[in-house]
């Protein structure tokens, strides 16, 4: 039964939309104000709020902005009887789902409330697919290293700016660029990847630009690059300082003028793309060797965050192994495997130049290997501590 928080000074305007509704099996709430609906709201979950505009102490435009200030995400049906087209906009832009001028009209309130609920059980259903999905790409973590680089990666989410990201290999760049990208306005377009370091010198402009029929022996047709298909989302340079001189020129261009030529072409397209990169390498070394532009560093490292070794967050160990237990047993068909905390002693003092790659690789040969409970003598047969 669908949960409907009505808003409105007059009473009798309550008690009849309070009768209507609960004959249509809606359960059904009342108040009489916006401050008096707001603490309602705040202890309470509603599916939806039906809410009059011009009311004293706090008005529904009012409670409107509060309630979406505060991330309360119950939706709302504005209602007035001073109703015009200006009031219909504004609140439609504030956040309201649809506007009702009084008097009332019955079959109007029923639909607009059916397709208000029908649209707020769409945006739970995707809420829950998508933390599903992301599952995939879950950062394991409570260090401090580690929870000062995903508060600086959700903040800049919110933005367009580029973002350099940098460490080891292995420490999770791939996972904080799709963090990035789900958090931000442009979830709903494409996420493209592109690893510069596993294509050919010859053949990463075609990649990244796209090329015309004929602009080379292969090209048999038409291509787009991924600077068109990431167009409108986001565009993740994997390995960035791997890219050669030639093709770090034409990314930069790229950048500058947010448009692109594909290769045996001379038509300029214009791309909406937001760049993420990542490297292994120290770039202002490459710079001072003159294997990596100046320029493009800067262009890229509006945001710089440095990923932190496994080495530097050893706390995590003990999460990330329960992590990784539970979903390689799952994974497996195994009965899930428990971990002694000696062999978390153990774990912690492994140097793991691999980072998370290489642990969740020790946890996969500790759980085919090692007893129903891994202890630490699994730990020191089965991996090798750094001498």
């Amino acid at each position: 039964m669908s949960k409907i928080l009505v808003i409105d000074d007059q009473r009798s305007i309550r008690n009849t939309l309070k009768e209507i509704l609960s004959f249509e099996n809606y359960d059904i709430s009342l108040a009489e104000n916006g401050k008096e609906a707001l603490e309602i709201l705040r202890k309470e979950e509603f599916d939806l709020a039906l809410c009059d505009i011009k009311m004293p102490e706090m008005d529904g435009m009012e409670l409107l902005k509060e309630v979406i200030n505060q991330s309360i995400d119950t939706p709302f049906i504005m209602i007035s009887g001073h109703g015009n087209i200006d009031t219909a906009v504004e609140a439609i832009k504030v956040g309201a789902f649809d506007f009702i001028e009084k008097p009332l009209d019955l079959n109007r309130i029923l639909i607009t409330i059916k397709n208000a609920l029908d649209k707020s059980k769409l945006i739970t259903e995707t809420k829950v697919l998508k933390k599903k999905v992301s599952k995939k790409y879950e950062i394991v973590g409570k260090s401090k290293s580690i929870i000062e680089i995903l508060e600086m990666a959700d903040k800049v989410a919110t933005t367009d700016a580029r973002v350099l990201i940098t460490g080891s290999n292995g420490t999770g760049k791939e996972l904080i660029a799709h963090r990035i990208h789900e958090l931000s306005s442009r979830n709903k377009a494409p996420f493209i990847e592109v690893n510069c370091a596993a294509i050919p010198s010859e053949l990463i402009e075609s990649e990244l630009f796209g090329h015309e029929k004929g602009a080379f022996t292969s090209a048999i047709k038409q291509r787009k690059g991924k600077f068109e298909l990431a167009s409108g989302g986001t565009l993740f340079l994997d390995e960035i300082g791997d890219m050669s001189l030639n093709a770090q020129a034409k990314v930069l261009r790229a950048l500058q003028e947010n448009k692109i030529t594909r290769v045996g072409g001379d038509k300029e397209i214009k791309v909406d793309v937001r760049i993420l990169a990542a490297t292994n390498k120290n770039l202002k070394e490459e710079i001072e060797n003159n294997k990596f532009r100046e320029d493009l560093y800067h262009r890229l490292s509006v945001i710089l965050l440095k990923i932190p070794s496994l080495n530097e967050r050893i706390d995590d160990i003990p999460l990330l192994a329960e992590h990784f237990i539970s979903n390689i047993c799952k994974e497996m068909g195994y009965p899930k495997k428990s971990i002694d905390k000696s062999a978390i002693i153990e774990l912690q003092k492994l140097n793991y130049s691999g980072n998370i790659r290489e642990f969740r690789n020790i946890i996969e040969r500790l759980i085919i290997l090692g007893q129903d409970t891994i202890t630490d003598k699994d730990v020191s047969k089965f991996t090798k501590i750094n001498e």
